[in-house]
C-alpha cells in the first residue's frame, strides 16, 4: 500500500527542485535519504523531510509491518509550480525590472516491493 506525502509552496524555483527530484526517483528509501542528506543543493533538506513524512505516513497505514522487510521505494515524486510573488527591482533612467519570485508544490509517494497478501471474500 502506497502512502502520500505533499509539501506545498516551497519558496525555490520548480526547476532546481525537480533536478534534486531526478536524483531520487525509483530509488530505495535508503538510498534516496542517503542521497538526500549528503546533496549540496539547498532544497535538499526540504526534500529529506518531505521524504521522512512520506515514511511516516507509510508506517501508519501498515501496522505490524517491518520497514525493512517491506523493501520501500520512492514510487513516484514530481514537481508542480507554485505561487509566483511579483516584485519590481528599480533599474536606470526610472525603469522598473519584474522580478519573480517562484515556489514549488511537491509530492512523493513512497510503496513496498514486496506484494501484500490480497484478502479474499466469499460470496
Amino acid at each position: 500500500m502506497e502512502a502520500v506525502a505533499r509539501l506545498r509552496n516551497y519558496p525555490t524555483s520548480p526547476r532546481k527542485m525537480r533536478l534534486l527530484a531526478d536524483l531520487i526517483r525509483g530509488l530505495d528509501v535508503e538510498q534516496a535519504l542517503n542521497t538526500l542528506k549528503f546533496s549540496t543543493k539547498h532544497p535538499s533538506v526540504a526534500m529529506e523531510k518531505l521524504l521522512l513524512s512520506a515514511i511516516a505516513n507509510w508506517r501508519v497505514k501498515n501496522e505490524g509491518v517491518d520497514i525493512v522487510d517491506a523493501n520501500l521505494f520512492v514510487k513516484t515524486i514530481f514537481v508542480d509550480g507554485g505561487r509566483v510573488l511579483k516584485r519590481m527591482r528599480p533599474a536606470p533612467q526610472g525603469r522598473a525590472y519584474r522580478v519573480r519570485k517562484r515556489s514549488n508544490h511537491i509530492t512523493i509517494m513512497v510503496d513496498s516491493r514486496v506484494a501484500q497478501p490480497a484478502t479474499q471474500t466469499q460470496a
